[in-house]
């Protein structure tokens, strides 16, 4: 199978890119998902300077690698998201963040998210994977009652925001895959629906599929790529363990941190969770998907180093091709 398997940056942020890079080649990766924060990717930068959107290329070509997408979560969250408070300020860049008032950071936020299209175009790179924030998000229990008035301003607020941000996407013919992920506008099947026909279904915005959080809240990954077939832009390939069979572990988890055995679930590499990865690639080669797969580690308990080798292997074995001829061609006789 031809789809190129490429390392998400964005965990790997705190080292230098051109030491991601020499990892990503030494291990057999095809290319890189390259986050917009760390030394990775300036967009402020890449939106205006041949000179550092050249020394990144470069960098990638020394190493054999190429990039497919690049990704923004970490702006984008702050688009739509309402409360803006202290977690924003520890995530955004110093100009995005300013004097902290909140519409401000939402509205140095969307410029960001601008410029990033601008920084795929000349990359030459067609997908930007990254949230959208949500300002309805903080009513995802519906206690105290949420009037439906509240929820359906919430879809326009995410459409009024992210419009003319896809009128640029659609200026410079680049497309944005939202990551359908807890605390966005689509966080699960239906919230998905609802955000595409906020923006009223424009092919700009598509989404960026990673079964990880489907896992969670019992929702079907397989399913979920027939249904939105022709909006899957991207691939992310992150795993999730439940365990939530004990009558006290519960699926929302508990406040509790990452890798504490008392939670409902955690993220895993890949391949050690509970996605059913061989129905999943057979499902995107019946759809025709041939964009990349990405691998992103997160995994509380096992050391990133061993984590994004082996989570490699375990993709490229996932990578068969179907048959060139069906099964029971023989049995026709003549």
């Amino acid at each position: 199978m031809t789809r190129p398997v490429t390392l998400f940056t964005g965990q790997w942020a705190d080292l230098p890119f051109e030491e991601v890079c020499a990892l990503a080649s030494g291990w057999g990766y095809d290319g890189l998902e390259i986050a917009c924060w760390g030394d990775h990717l300036d967009v402020a930068r890449a939106a205006e300077d041949d000179a550092y959107v050249r020394d990144r290329l470069d960098v990638l070509e020394r190493h054999g690698l190429r990039v497919w997408a690049i990704s923004n979560h970490l702006t984008g969250q702050a688009v739509c998201d309402d409360p803006i408070d202290e977690r924003h300020r520890a995530m955004l860049s110093e100009r995005v963040w300013g004097d902290g008032d909140p519409e401000g950071v939402r509205r140095r936020a969307a410029r960001e998210i601008e410029l990033t299209a601008r920084s795929a175009a000349r990359l030459g790179v067609d997908t930007v994977v990254g949230f959208t924030g949500s300002s309805i998000w903080k009513y995802v229990a519906m206690f105290p009652p949420v009037p439906e008035g509240l929820v359906e301003a919430g879809y326009r607020d995410f459409a009024d925001r992210w419009n003319p941000l896809l009128d640029v996407f659609d200026e410079v013919g680049v497309r944005w895959a939202h990551e359908v992920h807890p605390s966005e506008i689509a966080y699960d099947y239906w919230t998905t629906v609802a955000a595409l026909e906020a923006v009223d279904h424009r092919p700009a915005f598509g989404l960026n599929w990673d079964p990880s959080h489907f896992v969670w809240q019992d929702l079907d990954p397989v399913g979920f790529l027939w249904d939105f077939r022709d909006r899957i832009y991207h691939v992310d390939c992150k795993d999730a363990k439940r365990r939530v069979g004990n009558g006290r572990n519960g699926r929302l988890g508990s406040h509790l941190p990452w890798a504490d055995p008392r939670r409902g679930w955690d993220f895993v590499s890949t391949g050690h969770g509970d996605v059913p990865w061989e129905e999943c690639f057979r499902m995107l080669t019946t759809i025709g998907y041939e964009g990349p797969v990405s691998v992103e580690w997160e995994d509380a308990g096992m050391d990133r180093l061993h984590g994004a080798p082996e989570a490699l292997a375990f993709v490229r074995a996932q990578q068969f091709d179907p048959p060139s001829a069906s099964f029971d061609a023989a049995f026709g006789g003549r």
